[in-house]
């Protein structure tokens, strides 16, 4: 290899020729640069008794080795009614994968497995998913059509999901914009996965079936930080019917990102929206810099359209490789595959996101479509060479290479190689073109690995088994009369009250909005004091005590209630919360004897100012202003919470002389 070319270097410089700045140091002006542009599929669990299509019972979840059959399958993509394949589900297809479901007799039926047709759709999810349509200010559908939607990664086992539009151009309001609606979408879950190594892929179907929305967005955001927002505010307003589900898995959210002269690439089942700023910031990014490097290699190889790649395979005893995947390919009997890259040379190495390259696009097609385990390559670009110059050297001679081509080392199962050089070849052909549309796997750091061709339209199509569901204006107008108080209605009152801005999400997230109502209507407490206990010391405790029994939000009431016919001060609910959350069985008074409650009459505790006052006076040691009614209030602290309120006690000392 040309010794003057350095990668690292090379890489840096890519990363700031494409302006690539952390998100922390990002303005609204570095977005308009490169045309950000977001919207968002969000996914969200209905609560119902039953699946969508079928009878089975819906909720009930299963270990993933605790299973009673498994079925094998072999998927294979069908024509369209236009006559053509869909992408995604030829890519899906030369992956060879034999798809196993781990089944349940509890959670699945024959429907499941398409032996049985579908039952009518659950009507139950069909009116949840109305009236959440007629909350995101939706015009609902006259009739409701079921349509199959093609899946071939094996998610689910008939090959195709069935959905229905309910509610079409709609929008939601975020604190400075409106983002626009394109449409409310009923349709059953996939399975979850359990694991995906080389040509085998394993599913529990517990999920499978079960009542789910998706509520598509417009690409109406213009920076990381709106699209979380109005992805909160989607599962906000999800969550305030209280008949959606809730934990992990309950919600997902897809997020389709673009920057300008890029292509839509969908990151797909982002598990928590904090991760998406960071990971619409990437992928914007990611594109741009894939961008740059189309730029330059237009330039640098100008009969693009007839660019082939060449490749030779690697005899084991013409090389001696010091690396443990090459030792264990030998040891397997397994090809080991030189590929030249002509005109390659600083692509490899090429900024795509943080620690990430463009050889990085190309191993993880390899893992995906040729189905060869990471590691699964290398290359004569990489920063830590675990392959040594001499064998480059003899490689480059043996593929008859010039000084502006790059190389790398693909290794993996015979029957495997022809999948993986088409790979390779064809992901560096869509360099020429630029964003390849995909979608993409998303991680906690921010960054994305390609998990699978973007789908079209084709794979789009009428389900002949249900027929058309027309929907009376009368009963629309019906679920219309129930509907909770929108999420913005209740963002503006919780200000008015003056509770902490910072406590809303969680508020949210948790939809205990109607309790804080509730208990500042019934039990007269400060709006402030209450939204601070549950935004604030509850979402402390759960994040750092296991319950030892449910623990419903509903007791916090008996609690507050508790305290207030006790004729407490509420600050003792501080020191209850944990405990009660802990115990959810322990009745109130057990709780005020953990905590060793003392009780104490007001005028006893005021009567020990004097005394405090003087001993104070004894050992005081500087002048500081304010430190006698600090250092009282800390001696009385403990006592009098529950006795008096602090705020009292801090004017009574204040006053007294």
């Amino acid at each position: 290899m040309n010794q003057q070319f350095d990668p690292r270097e090379n890489y840096r410089k890519t990363m700031e020729a494409a302006g690539y700045v952390l998100r922390s140091e990002a303005t609204q002006e570095t977005y308009d640069t490169i045309g950000f542009m977001s919207g968002l599929e969000v996914h969200q669990q209905l609560k119902t008794r039953e699946k969508l299509f079928c009878h089975c019972p819906a909720g009930i979840y299963q270990k993933p080795d605790v299973f009673d059959a498994e079925v094998i399958r072999h998927m294979r993509p069908t024509l369209s009614e236009l006559g053509e394949y869909d992408g995604t589900a030829l890519m899906e297809f030369k992956t060879r994968k034999n798809i196993i479901y781990r089944l349940k007799n509890e959670t699945t039926c024959t429907y499941e497995v398409d032996d049985t047709p579908p039952f009518p759709v659950n009507r139950e999810a069909l009116d949840i998913a109305i009236e959440i349509s007629l909350l995101s200010k939706l015009n609902i559908v006259g009739e409701v059509h079921i349509t199959r939607k093609q899946y071939l990664d094996g998610s689910i086992p008939t090959g195709f999901q069935r959905t229905a539009i309910i509610g079409v151009e709609g929008e939601i309001p975020l604190k400075k914009k409106k983002v626009r609606l394109i449409q409310l979408s009923l349709e059953e879950d996939s399975c979850r996965e359990v694991s995906d190594i080389g040509h085998t892929r394993i599913y529990r179907t517990d999920r499978l079936g079960m009542p789910l929305i998706e509520t598509v967005t417009y690409p109406d955001m213009l920076n990381p930080d709106e699209v979380k927002e109005a992805c909160d505010y989607i599962r906000f307003l999800n969550r305030s019917t209280g008949k959606v589900r809730t934990g992990i898995g309950a919600g997902r959210q897809d997020v389709n990102v673009s920057c300008r002269g890029g292509h839509r690439v969908e990151i797909k089942g982002v598990a928590h929206t904090r991760w998406i700023p960071e990971l619409t910031h990437n992928e914007c990014f990611r594109q741009w810099s894939l961008l740059l490097l189309r730029d330059r290699l237009l330039e640098d190889i100008p009969d693009h359209k007839n660019w082939k790649t060449r490749h030779a395979e690697i005899d084991f005893h013409d090389f001696k490789f010091s690396y443990a995947p090459l030792d264990e390919t030998k040891i397997r009997k397994h090809k080991i595959i030189a590929i030249n890259l002509p005109g390659f040379r600083g692509a490899l190495s090429h900024f795509t996101q943080p620690d990430k390259m463009f050889a990085d696009e190309l191993t993880d097609r390899l893992k995906v479509i040729a189905c060869l385990e990471k590691p699964n390559m290398t290359h004569s670009e990489a920063f830590e060479q675990v392959v040594a110059e001499k064998d480059w050297e003899s490689i480059r001679r043996m593929l008859k290479v010039n000084g502006q081509d790059a190389q790398l080392i693909i290794w993996g199962p015979e029957e495997d190689m022809a999948t993986a050089i088409e790979t390779v070849e064809e992901r560096c052909k869509m360099a020429f073109e630029g964003i390849p549309g995909e979608t993409r796997k998303s991680f906690e750091d921010g960054t994305t690995i390609f998990e699978r061709v973007l789908p079209g339209a084709d794979r789009m199509y009428p389900d002949t088994d249900s027929a058309p569901i027309p929907l009376e204006d009368a009963h629309i107008e019906k679920l219309g009369k129930n509907l909770p108080q929108e999420v913005i209605d209740r963002y503006h009152i919780m200000k008015d009250w003056g509770i902490p801005e910072d406590t809303y999400t969680y508020i949210f997230k948790k939809d205990i909005f109607p309790l804080i109502e509730k208990i500042i209507n019934e039990l007269g407490y400060k709006p402030s004091f209450v939204g601070t206990l549950f935004g604030h010391k509850l979402k402390y405790v759960e994040g750092h005590a296991k319950p030892t029994a449910e623990f419903s939000y509903k007791v916090i009431y008996g609690l507050l209630k508790f305290i207030k016919d006790k004729g407490m001060s509420p600050e003792i609910a501080w020191l209850m919360l944990p405990h009660v959350y802990e115990y959810p069985k322990l009745d109130f008074e057990s709780v005020l004897t953990s905590i060793k409650y003392k009780r104490v009459s007001k005028e006893e505790l005021l009567g020990s100012l004097p005394f405090l006052k003087s001993k104070f006076s004894e050992i005081r040691h500087t002048q500081r202003e304010g430190i006698e009614k600090d250092w009282i209030m800390g001696q009385l602290r403990k006592l009098a919470i529950g006795n008096i309120p602090l705020a009292e006690l801090a004017e009574k000392l204040r006053k007294s002389k």
